[in-house]
């Protein structure tokens, strides 16, 4: 079981579209599309096991941090991302 205290890296894994957290079979993870300089944060998705370490919104934060150092716009399909986003008013220049 992970250690709560000591979650999980995120990383990018452009090839999947996606960014995520975990080794295996169980992975945290935020799905993405991209398409004409946006980028559409679909789906979060956190195991239980993960649950209760902040996971997703780690994801959705560097997602939106990644688009804003490439120079995308985001669309949030994903309702807690824009839950994150009506939370967090530093990203809503990334709107598209």
């Amino acid at each position: 079981m992970p250690d709560p205290q000591n979650p999980p890296e995120i990383r990018h894994n452009a090839q999947k579209h996606r960014f995520e957290a975990g080794e295996g079979t169980e992975i945290a993870k935020l799905n993405y599309r991209l398409h004409a300089g946006i980028v559409d944060l679909v789906h979060v998705e956190v195991p239980e096991e993960f649950q209760g370490m902040g996971l997703a919104g780690k994801l959705a934060s560097t997602a939106l941090e990644w688009a804003r150092e490439s120079g995308l716009k985001v669309t949030p399909s994903c309702p807690y991302v824009k839950a994150y986003l009506g939370k967090n008013p530093q990203f809503a220049d990334l709107l598209a």
